[in-house]
């Protein structure tokens, strides 16, 4: 597991972990990227939360459904977030992160966003992101 902020109970979490992972969390976030194949992955993810729920973890919850590598100028890209918002309604985030060049080359030289590129659209979508989280874990 890779450490997202320090001090919080926020993880980032490989797909070999994410079995035990949902069986000790609280919550999750889930990506979804926007595209069609990504809708049919998503079923594919809430029926593992559900047996998850059911057999390990019933107080498991779905914290919030977050729309990524959006490309707002393709019809696609606003089919699929219509779509997750009609399922997911109130926990479809309202931000989303755009496909954005700087979030693709961030990794490859060993920075975050945040170090490469902190103006670009991506990092100011991160940052939104993340103020929109800790405002729904406020209401809480």
């Amino acid at each position: 597991m890779e450490l997202i902020f320090k001090n919080s109970a926020f993880f980032k979490v490989n797909h070999t972990c994410a079995c035990t992972a949902l069986c000790a969390a609280n919550s999750v976030l889930v990506p979804v990227q926007g595209e069609y194949y990504a809708l049919e992955g998503i079923t594919q993810l809430l029926q593992t939360i559900r047996l998850v729920q059911k057999l390990f973890n019933p107080s498991l919850k779905i914290e919030g459904v977050l729309l990524t590598m959006y490309d707002a100028r393709t019809n696609l890209s606003a089919e699929v977030g219509q779509e997750i918002r009609k399922h997911f309604k109130e926990k479809a985030y309202k931000t989303y992160i755009p496909r954005n060049i700087k979030l693709s080359e961030a990794p490859s030289v060993g920075l975050s966003i945040y170090d490469y590129a902190l103006t670009s659209e991506g990092a100011k979508a991160y940052v939104a992101l993340t103020r929109e989280v800790i405002a729904n874990a406020a209401e809480d």
